[in-house]
């Protein structure tokens, strides 16, 4: 895994500093602690930090191309690059090195922009034709790979790997995004289309973006979509064998490296299931690592513990006080922009024991999002049903009316939580989806900003995108528009991000195999029989896997990473909880209503209700801009 950067004129060719490229470059050098390298042209520099995966001490970055006309930083990797590379030299290309970024160049130089399409891999590159005087940045089909951009203010566009690697160069201005706001507090994380500085972009996932001198600059194109329109067919043994296989093509994938490689094995169905096709496939035992917690509810480490006995791996434990809170400040740095998926300590912990042992780790992340896993998603599938029961001008004011009276229960489970649900149903199928997802409703939000930040977002509220989105999306069901957003909203915002810093943190390359584009594209066609039965998501996977797996790991309740906020800012977090709500904090910048921020904390420490989750959010956004050296 690597870092990229690199700048930009988009107007008159003018000498790039290749001094200001590799200080962008030096930022970001836990992505690439193995090599580094620059080159520069008029009006075009790029700059690449290595961590050597494949062709360990071939492969060096920035590469030209075999003629010298097309030069490449690249980050991520490209699985079937061996195949390609064999396609190639049939039609007469020849190769210097062993590695896959080579491929990338000669591919682009056969196919042009359609190269992307043959690439089976995670990555972010930019490419610069010489010969064109063009510069093509690419982002990978579901966004595992990151990639910033952003206008200079001499008129340059600069680019990275994260957004340190702009705030690296000396003219790149700062200015706090007031809609990335409501975004964050709205999510917990600032989504792909928009980020907490003014004027930076995130290329989308599945997309690219030409550049050329002379000409302003042009809208990134999208090149990938995953299309839920249409269904397979086929019995359930069938549809099973068929899975196994994309299975298996997408974990023995991403087993080539030159380096150490293993797994992260948490006693879940996904994971568990990686583990067990790559103990399938490997002649060695595979190593695996896991993290416990001292607090019995929060650790599932003995599930892992089986799982790594069945298949002989070679198992690491490490066994964590959930007391992480000191390590906030590390959590700011890594991801720049406000973060406030609290599982991101968990994840960079596991992240850090792995390392230890291993350079690459196989991860079970993109199976809730393909396979229908998250018990929203089901939830959604049944208020789908419910709504079709009355017509919308009555589910207004019969659903709405009834959620407005009825008491809140925010201590339940979802389904008992009838004034959400109802508020919910009361909605379109796409809003009442995005109130599910929200972190918090738009109510609480506007109660806790500042009339002057009301004025700057005007009508935008942060749901708007995630239902344009899935009113647009290529489907057939409310089940298929909810994972559709997953797929392309919550996951490369949260989920990739979180995996993407914290293993990037440690210089440790994470790879996703339930995310072979090949086997989404597959579970996107899926009957809803196949995806969940009763309240049983993921179903055909777990029927599957039962070859490899007990029930009690395939169907025991989803456990996901757990970090005691609500008592943090009870305990040894308190002191914060009303620094960041008091008048040194952020209702210091105005963005919030110091009175409203008050009775938040006061409440929370009190015991009078739990805020923990916004708490959370707050000193987050607290944090990271005081670390961005940004005011509202």
């Amino acid at each position: 895994m690597c870092g990229i950067a690199g700048i930009f004129h988009s107007g008159t060719r003018k000498p790039v500093d290749p001094v200001r490229v590799e200080r962008m470059c030096d930022a970001m050098v836990h992505r690439g602690p193995d090599g580094a390298g620059v080159w520069t042209e008029a009006g075009i520099g790029l700059g690449h930090r290595r961590l050597s995966i494949i062709d360990v001490e071939g492969s060096p970055q920035p590469m030209h191309s075999a003629d010298g006309n097309a030069v490449l930083v690249f980050n991520g990797e490209i699985y079937n690059f061996a195949e390609i590379r064999r396609e190639l030299e049939k039609e007469g290309a020849t190769f210097r090195t062993q590695g896959d970024s080579e491929v990338i160049l000669a591919a682009y130089q056969r196919w042009g922009v359609d190269c992307l399409t043959r690439f089976n891999g995670m990555f972010a590159f930019a490419l610069y034709d010489l010969r064109k005087k063009e510069l093509f940045l690419a982002r990978d089909r579901f966004g595992v790979k990151p990639l910033f951009m952003a206008p200079l203010s001499d008129g340059s566009i600069a680019f990275a790997s994260e957004l340190k690697g702009l705030l690296a160069h000396p003219l790149f201005r700062r200015k706090l995004d007031p809609l990335a706001v409501e975004d964050y507090m709205t999510w917990g994380y600032v989504p792909d289309h928009r980020s907490i500085l003014q004027g930076v972009e995130k290329l989308p996932a599945g997309h690219f973006r030409l550049l050329r001198h002379g000409e302003a600059p042009a809208p990134s194109r999208q090149w990938w979509d995953v299309d839920f329109s249409t269904r397979k067919k086929g019995s359930d043994a069938d549809l099973s064998a068929e899975l196994l296989y994309h299975l298996r093509e997408g974990v023995t994938s991403r087993m080539v490296s030159d380096v150490p490689l293993g797994a992260f094995l948490s006693g879940g169905v996904d994971s568990s299931s990686v583990v067990a096709l790559m103990s399938e496939a490997s002649r060695d035992p595979v190593k695996t690592c896991s993290i416990g917690f001292d607090v019995a509810a929060l650790d599932e480490s003995s599930y892992a513990q089986k799982v790594a006995e069945m298949f002989g791996t070679d198992h690491r434990k490490r066994t964590v006080a959930p007391d992480d809170f000191r390590h906030v400040d590390d959590l700011v740095r890594m991801f720049d922009e406000p973060f406030a998926d609290a599982s991101a300590l968990p994840t960079w912990r596991v992240c850090q024991l792995a390392r230890e042992n291993v350079t690459v780790a196989l991860s079970g992340d993109g199976a809730d999002e393909a396979f229908a896993g998250y018990r929203r998603q089901v939830f959604h599938a049944r208020e789908e049903q419910a709504r079709a029961l009355l017509p919308q001008f009555l589910r207004k004011p019969v659903f709405g009316g009834l959620g407005k009276i009825w008491p809140k229960a925010d201590w339940a489970p979802r389904p008992l939580r009838a004034k959400s649900t109802l508020l919910s149903l009361a909605e379109d199928g796409a809003t009442g989806y995005a109130r599910s997802l929200s972190v918090i409703p738009p109510e609480l939000r506007s109660a806790l900003y500042s009339e002057e930040m009301k004025r700057a977002l005007g009508e935008y509220r942060a749901e708007q995108p995630l239902v344009d989105l899935m009113r647009s999306a290529p489907a057939r069901s409310g089940l298929d528009r909810a994972q559709y957003a997953d797929l392309k909203f919550w996951m490369p915002g949260d989920i990739l991000t979180k995996v993407d810093r914290t293993s990037m943190a440690v210089s440790l390359e994470a790879r996703e195999p339930l995310l072979d584009h090949r086997l989404v594209e597959f579970a996107a066609r899926l009957p809803h029989r196949q995806r969940f039965r009763g309240t049983q998501g993921k179903w055909l996977l777990k029927h599957t896997m039962e070859r490899y797996l007990p029930k009690d790991i395939l169907y025991r309740p989803k456990q996901g990473f757990v970090t005691p906020i609500s008592e943090w800012f009870r305990g040894p977090l308190e002191t914060e909880a009303r620094a960041i709500c008091g008048k040194t904090g952020l209702a210091s910048q105005g963005l919030f209503d110091d009175t409203a921020l008050g009775k938040i904390a006061t409440d929370h420490t009190a015991g009078r209700a739990d805020h923990g989750r916004i708490l959370w959010q707050l000193l987050m956004l607290d944090k990271s801009l005081k670390h961005l050296g940004v005011a509202s």
